[in-house]
Protein backbone atom coordinates (compact mmCIF):
# COMPACT_ATOMS: atom_id res chain seq x y z
CA UNK A 1 0.00 0.00 0.00
CA UNK A 2 1.25 3.56 -0.86
CA UNK A 3 1.43 6.02 1.56
CA UNK A 4 -1.95 8.16 1.41
CA UNK A 5 -3.08 11.11 3.08
CA UNK A 6 -5.40 11.83 5.63
CA UNK A 7 -7.89 13.66 3.61
CA UNK A 8 -8.16 15.25 -0.31
CA UNK A 9 -9.60 17.76 -2.84
CA UNK A 10 -13.36 16.52 -3.66
CA UNK A 11 -16.65 19.02 -4.90
CA UNK A 12 -19.61 18.55 -3.23
CA UNK A 13 -22.80 20.05 -4.35
CA UNK A 14 -23.73 22.30 -1.66
CA UNK A 15 -27.78 22.45 -2.45
CA UNK A 16 -29.46 21.73 -5.56
CA UNK A 17 -29.13 24.09 -8.49
CA UNK A 18 -27.41 25.70 -10.76
CA UNK A 19 -23.32 24.68 -12.23
CA UNK A 20 -22.78 27.36 -9.38
CA UNK A 21 -23.25 24.96 -6.55
CA UNK A 22 -20.60 22.70 -7.11
CA UNK A 23 -17.83 23.58 -4.68
CA UNK A 24 -14.26 22.15 -3.61
CA UNK A 25 -13.75 21.22 -0.62
CA UNK A 26 -11.61 18.70 2.16
CA UNK A 27 -13.08 15.38 2.72
CA UNK A 28 -12.15 12.23 4.16
CA UNK A 29 -10.62 9.55 1.83
CA UNK A 30 -13.29 6.87 1.19
CA UNK A 31 -13.28 3.91 2.75
CA UNK A 32 -11.40 0.60 1.25
CA UNK A 33 -14.26 -1.50 0.66
CA UNK A 34 -13.17 -5.50 1.21
CA UNK A 35 -14.48 -6.22 -2.58
CA UNK A 36 -12.72 -2.83 -4.01
CA UNK A 37 -9.92 -0.81 -4.23
CA UNK A 38 -8.74 3.01 -4.06
CA UNK A 39 -8.00 4.66 -6.92
CA UNK A 40 -5.64 7.99 -7.08
CA UNK A 41 -7.76 9.59 -9.64
CA UNK A 42 -6.11 11.34 -12.37
CA UNK A 43 -9.28 12.29 -14.22
CA UNK A 44 -13.09 11.82 -14.04
CA UNK A 45 -15.41 12.13 -16.72
CA UNK A 46 -18.33 14.11 -16.64
CA UNK A 47 -21.77 12.89 -17.48
CA UNK A 48 -25.34 14.18 -17.60
CA UNK A 49 -26.50 12.00 -14.91
CA UNK A 50 -24.05 14.25 -12.45
CA UNK A 51 -26.11 17.52 -13.60
CA UNK A 52 -29.39 15.50 -12.28
CA UNK A 53 -27.59 14.70 -9.08
CA UNK A 54 -26.86 18.12 -8.86
CA UNK A 55 -29.99 19.40 -9.64
CA UNK A 56 -31.78 17.54 -6.93
CA UNK A 57 -33.69 15.00 -9.10
CA UNK A 58 -31.26 12.10 -9.54
CA UNK A 59 -30.08 10.91 -6.01
CA UNK A 60 -27.40 8.85 -5.79
CA UNK A 61 -27.82 4.98 -4.73
CA UNK A 62 -28.21 3.99 -1.02
CA UNK A 63 -24.64 3.88 0.00
CA UNK A 64 -23.08 5.70 -2.69
CA UNK A 65 -21.07 8.78 -2.23
CA UNK A 66 -22.93 11.82 -2.13
CA UNK A 67 -19.64 13.39 -4.59
CA UNK A 68 -20.79 13.26 -8.22
CA UNK A 69 -18.74 11.62 -10.71
CA UNK A 70 -19.60 8.32 -12.11
CA UNK A 71 -16.10 7.39 -13.91
CA UNK A 72 -12.49 7.79 -12.64
CA UNK A 73 -9.34 6.88 -14.63
CA UNK A 74 -6.28 6.18 -12.25
CA UNK A 75 -3.73 4.36 -10.38
CA UNK A 76 -5.08 1.58 -7.72
CA UNK A 77 -3.29 3.02 -4.23
CA UNK A 78 -4.76 0.11 -1.74
CA UNK A 79 -6.75 -2.56 -2.02
CA UNK A 80 -9.37 -4.59 -0.27
CA UNK A 81 -8.68 -8.09 1.31
CA UNK A 82 -10.68 -9.68 -0.94
CA UNK A 83 -9.59 -8.56 -4.30
CA UNK A 84 -7.50 -10.60 -6.19
CA UNK A 85 -5.87 -9.90 -9.80
CA UNK A 86 -5.25 -6.49 -9.33
CA UNK A 87 -2.25 -4.42 -7.68
CA UNK A 88 -1.29 -1.33 -5.99
CA UNK A 89 0.34 0.90 -8.93
CA UNK A 90 -2.20 -0.70 -11.74
CA UNK A 91 -3.61 1.86 -14.13
CA UNK A 92 -7.39 1.55 -14.46
CA UNK A 93 -10.50 3.25 -15.48
CA UNK A 94 -13.78 2.64 -13.32
CA UNK A 95 -17.47 2.91 -13.37
CA UNK A 96 -18.41 3.55 -9.78
CA UNK A 97 -21.87 4.86 -8.65
CA UNK A 98 -20.29 7.85 -7.21
CA UNK A 99 -17.32 9.55 -6.23
CA UNK A 100 -15.89 10.41 -9.20
CA UNK A 101 -14.75 14.10 -8.99
CA UNK A 102 -12.20 13.35 -6.12
CA UNK A 103 -8.86 13.23 -5.51
CA UNK A 104 -9.40 9.62 -4.43
CA UNK A 105 -12.81 7.04 -5.51
CA UNK A 106 -13.18 3.78 -4.39
CA UNK A 107 -14.69 1.22 -7.09
CA UNK A 108 -15.48 -2.04 -7.32
CA UNK A 109 -12.91 -4.45 -8.34
CA UNK A 110 -15.18 -5.99 -10.61
CA UNK A 111 -15.72 -2.70 -12.34
CA UNK A 112 -12.19 -1.70 -13.13
CA UNK A 113 -10.77 -2.29 -16.31
CA UNK A 114 -6.86 -1.30 -17.65
CA UNK A 115 -6.43 1.23 -19.59
CA UNK A 116 -6.21 0.31 -23.50
CA UNK A 117 -3.05 0.39 -24.76
CA UNK A 118 -1.54 4.29 -25.79
CA UNK A 119 -4.03 5.53 -23.31
CA UNK A 120 -4.03 8.18 -20.82
CA UNK A 121 -5.84 9.16 -18.03
CA UNK A 122 -7.69 11.67 -19.62
CA UNK A 123 -9.22 9.08 -22.65
CA UNK A 124 -9.59 6.42 -20.16
CA UNK A 125 -11.65 8.47 -18.07
CA UNK A 126 -13.59 9.18 -20.86
CA UNK A 127 -14.87 4.90 -21.14
CA UNK A 128 -17.01 3.75 -18.17
CA UNK A 129 -20.23 5.69 -18.25
CA UNK A 130 -20.67 5.35 -21.98
CA UNK A 131 -19.24 2.00 -23.20
CA UNK A 132 -20.93 0.25 -20.22
CA UNK A 133 -24.02 1.79 -20.93
CA UNK A 134 -23.76 1.45 -24.49
CA UNK A 135 -22.87 -2.06 -24.52
CA UNK A 136 -25.23 -3.33 -21.81
CA UNK A 137 -28.09 -0.93 -23.88
CA UNK A 138 -27.80 -1.27 -27.18
CA UNK A 139 -25.85 -4.91 -27.74
CA UNK A 140 -27.07 -7.00 -24.54
CA UNK A 141 -31.47 -5.06 -24.25
CA UNK A 142 -31.28 -4.15 -27.90
CA UNK A 143 -29.36 -7.09 -28.99
CA UNK A 144 -28.32 -5.24 -32.47
CA UNK A 145 -26.58 -7.68 -34.31
CA UNK A 146 -24.39 -7.23 -37.79
CA UNK A 147 -27.13 -6.25 -40.95
CA UNK A 148 -29.04 -4.55 -38.77
CA UNK A 149 -29.89 -0.98 -38.86
CA UNK A 150 -29.50 1.26 -36.00
CA UNK A 151 -30.19 5.08 -34.88
CA UNK A 152 -28.66 6.44 -32.06
CA UNK A 153 -30.91 9.97 -30.50
CA UNK A 154 -28.09 12.37 -29.56
CA UNK A 155 -25.40 11.35 -32.01
CA UNK A 156 -22.93 13.54 -30.32
CA UNK A 157 -23.05 13.47 -27.11
CA UNK A 158 -20.88 11.15 -24.71
CA UNK A 159 -23.67 8.52 -25.32
CA UNK A 160 -24.29 8.91 -29.14
CA UNK A 161 -20.62 9.38 -30.34
CA UNK A 162 -19.77 5.53 -28.61
CA UNK A 163 -22.84 4.41 -30.01
CA UNK A 164 -22.02 5.35 -33.36
CA UNK A 165 -19.14 3.83 -33.59
CA UNK A 166 -19.65 0.87 -31.88
CA UNK A 167 -22.92 0.02 -33.88
CA UNK A 168 -20.45 0.78 -36.83
CA UNK A 169 -17.50 -1.47 -35.85
CA UNK A 170 -19.72 -4.66 -34.85
CA UNK A 171 -21.29 -4.46 -38.67
CA UNK A 172 -24.78 -2.19 -37.81
CA UNK A 173 -26.03 0.26 -40.94
CA UNK A 174 -26.24 3.56 -38.44
CA UNK A 175 -28.19 6.46 -38.36
CA UNK A 176 -27.93 9.50 -35.89
CA UNK A 177 -29.99 12.58 -34.70
CA UNK A 178 -28.60 15.99 -34.05
CA UNK A 179 -29.64 19.44 -33.55
CA UNK A 180 -27.38 21.12 -36.37
CA UNK A 181 -25.94 21.15 -39.41
CA UNK A 182 -22.28 20.77 -37.30
CA UNK A 183 -23.34 18.36 -35.86
CA UNK A 184 -24.66 16.08 -38.00
CA UNK A 185 -21.67 16.24 -40.21
CA UNK A 186 -19.70 14.94 -36.80
CA UNK A 187 -22.00 12.15 -36.47
CA UNK A 188 -20.69 10.98 -40.12
CA UNK A 189 -17.37 11.23 -39.73
CA UNK A 190 -18.10 8.90 -37.03
CA UNK A 191 -19.65 6.59 -38.90
CA UNK A 192 -23.04 7.51 -39.41
CA UNK A 193 -24.51 6.53 -43.01
CA UNK A 194 -27.26 9.71 -42.22
CA UNK A 195 -27.57 12.05 -39.70
CA UNK A 196 -30.75 14.24 -39.81
CA UNK A 197 -31.02 17.42 -37.95
CA UNK A 198 -34.24 17.06 -36.02
CA UNK A 199 -34.51 20.38 -36.41
CA UNK A 200 -35.32 21.12 -39.96
CA UNK A 201 -35.94 17.36 -40.82
CA UNK A 202 -38.43 14.91 -40.04
CA UNK A 203 -36.55 11.92 -38.49
CA UNK A 204 -39.08 9.38 -39.28
CA UNK A 205 -39.65 10.24 -42.96
CA UNK A 206 -35.89 10.74 -43.86
CA UNK A 207 -35.03 7.15 -42.30
CA UNK A 208 -38.10 5.17 -43.66
CA UNK A 209 -37.12 6.43 -46.90
CA UNK A 210 -33.28 5.44 -46.32
CA UNK A 211 -34.28 2.23 -45.18
CA UNK A 212 -37.05 1.54 -47.95
CA UNK A 213 -39.70 1.34 -45.68
CA UNK A 214 -38.87 -0.99 -43.89
CA UNK A 215 -37.99 1.06 -40.99
CA UNK A 216 -34.92 0.87 -38.24
CA UNK A 217 -33.96 -2.22 -36.01
CA UNK A 218 -32.82 -0.94 -32.96
CA UNK A 219 -33.26 2.31 -31.56
CA UNK A 220 -31.47 3.87 -28.99
CA UNK A 221 -33.45 6.96 -27.29
CA UNK A 222 -32.71 9.51 -24.88
CA UNK A 223 -35.09 11.73 -25.90
CA UNK A 224 -38.76 9.91 -24.72
CA UNK A 225 -41.93 12.60 -25.01
CA UNK A 226 -43.17 12.52 -28.27
CA UNK A 227 -40.71 10.69 -29.71
CA UNK A 228 -42.22 7.67 -28.28
CA UNK A 229 -45.26 7.54 -31.24
CA UNK A 230 -42.05 8.41 -33.93
CA UNK A 231 -40.11 5.17 -32.37
CA UNK A 232 -42.95 3.20 -33.09
CA UNK A 233 -43.57 4.58 -36.19
CA UNK A 234 -39.81 4.06 -37.63
CA UNK A 235 -39.29 1.07 -36.03
CA UNK A 236 -39.20 -1.93 -37.92
CA UNK A 237 -41.14 -5.07 -37.88
CA UNK A 238 -39.82 -7.21 -34.61
CA UNK A 239 -37.75 -3.43 -33.55
CA UNK A 240 -36.33 -2.76 -30.20
CA UNK A 241 -36.23 0.45 -29.00
CA UNK A 242 -34.20 0.98 -26.03
CA UNK A 243 -35.05 3.90 -23.53
CA UNK A 244 -32.30 5.46 -21.62
CA UNK A 245 -33.24 8.90 -20.39
CA UNK A 246 -36.65 11.27 -20.75
CA UNK A 247 -34.88 14.61 -21.63
CA UNK A 248 -38.25 15.40 -23.80
CA UNK A 249 -40.18 14.43 -20.64
CA UNK A 250 -41.20 10.73 -19.32
CA UNK A 251 -44.88 11.34 -20.29
CA UNK A 252 -46.27 10.79 -23.30
CA UNK A 253 -50.00 10.02 -25.25
CA UNK A 254 -48.87 7.31 -26.95
CA UNK A 255 -50.59 4.91 -29.97
CA UNK A 256 -49.93 1.58 -28.93
CA UNK A 257 -51.12 -0.39 -31.48
CA UNK A 258 -47.77 -0.14 -33.86
CA UNK A 259 -46.54 -1.86 -30.77
CA UNK A 260 -48.54 -4.78 -31.35
CA UNK A 261 -48.90 -4.93 -35.08
CA UNK A 262 -45.06 -4.62 -35.46
CA UNK A 263 -44.04 -6.81 -32.75
CA UNK A 264 -41.90 -4.14 -30.71
CA UNK A 265 -39.94 -4.46 -27.81
CA UNK A 266 -39.87 -1.18 -25.92
CA UNK A 267 -37.44 -1.47 -23.16
CA UNK A 268 -35.11 0.93 -20.62
CA UNK A 269 -33.24 0.40 -17.69
CA UNK A 270 -30.48 2.53 -15.63
CA UNK A 271 -27.02 1.57 -14.75
CA UNK A 272 -26.19 3.51 -12.07
CA UNK A 273 -28.41 1.46 -9.00
CA UNK A 274 -27.73 -1.92 -10.69
CA UNK A 275 -25.47 -4.48 -8.29
CA UNK A 276 -21.66 -4.43 -8.85
CA UNK A 277 -21.43 -7.89 -10.16
CA UNK A 278 -24.65 -6.91 -13.24
CA UNK A 279 -21.78 -4.20 -13.86
CA UNK A 280 -18.76 -6.48 -13.62
CA UNK A 281 -20.37 -9.02 -16.15
CA UNK A 282 -20.29 -5.56 -18.49
CA UNK A 283 -17.05 -5.08 -17.44
CA UNK A 284 -15.51 -8.98 -18.78
CA UNK A 285 -17.45 -8.43 -21.87
CA UNK A 286 -15.83 -5.03 -22.86
CA UNK A 287 -12.58 -6.14 -21.88
CA UNK A 288 -12.89 -9.08 -24.35
CA UNK A 289 -15.17 -7.32 -27.39
CA UNK A 290 -14.30 -3.84 -27.20
CA UNK A 291 -10.92 -3.19 -25.23
CA UNK A 292 -8.54 -4.60 -28.23
CA UNK A 293 -10.56 -2.69 -30.44
CA UNK A 294 -10.35 0.81 -28.31
CA UNK A 295 -6.01 -0.13 -28.17
CA UNK A 296 -6.24 -0.72 -31.86
CA UNK A 297 -7.75 2.98 -33.02
CA UNK A 298 -11.05 1.43 -34.44
CA UNK A 299 -12.59 3.32 -32.14
CA UNK A 300 -12.03 5.87 -29.44
CA UNK A 301 -13.76 8.20 -26.92
CA UNK A 302 -14.23 11.91 -28.74
CA UNK A 303 -13.37 14.70 -25.77
CA UNK A 304 -14.80 17.89 -26.61
CA UNK A 305 -12.86 19.98 -23.29
CA UNK A 306 -10.49 18.67 -20.79
CA UNK A 307 -10.53 21.52 -17.37
CA UNK A 308 -8.86 20.94 -13.90
CA UNK A 309 -11.15 19.83 -11.08
CA UNK A 310 -11.57 23.02 -9.53
CA UNK A 311 -13.50 24.26 -12.35
CA UNK A 312 -15.86 21.40 -12.78
CA UNK A 313 -18.77 24.03 -12.47
CA UNK A 314 -17.48 25.32 -15.67
CA UNK A 315 -17.62 21.96 -16.71
CA UNK A 316 -21.27 21.51 -16.24
CA UNK A 317 -21.93 24.92 -17.84
CA UNK A 318 -20.59 23.37 -20.90
CA UNK A 319 -22.04 19.67 -20.62
CA UNK A 320 -25.57 21.95 -20.37
CA UNK A 321 -24.71 23.68 -23.91
CA UNK A 322 -23.28 23.25 -27.24
CA UNK A 323 -20.43 19.99 -27.13
CA UNK A 324 -19.50 17.18 -29.14
CA UNK A 325 -18.45 13.98 -26.95
CA UNK A 326 -17.02 14.02 -23.63
CA UNK A 327 -15.85 16.77 -20.91
CA UNK A 328 -12.77 15.65 -18.63
CA UNK A 329 -11.91 16.99 -15.44
CA UNK A 330 -7.82 16.36 -14.41
CA UNK A 331 -7.16 15.69 -10.95
CA UNK A 332 -3.80 16.63 -8.94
Amino acid sequence: MVALPRDMLAIEISLPGGPEVLKPTRRPLPALPADGVLIAVKAAGVNRPDALQRQGVYPPPSGASDIPGLEVAGSVAAIGAEVHGLSVGDKVTALVAGGGYADYCAAPAGSCLPWPDGYDAVRAAALPETFFTVWSNVFDRGRLQAGDSFLVHGGTSGIGTTAIQLARAFGARVFATAGSADKCDACRRLGAEIAVNYRAEDFVATLKAATGGRGVDVILDMVGGDYVDRNYDLAAVDGRIVQIAFLGGAKATVNFAPLMQKRLVHTGSTLRPREPAFKATIAAALREKVWPLLSAGTVAPVIDRVLPLDRAAEAHVLLEADHVGKIVLTCR
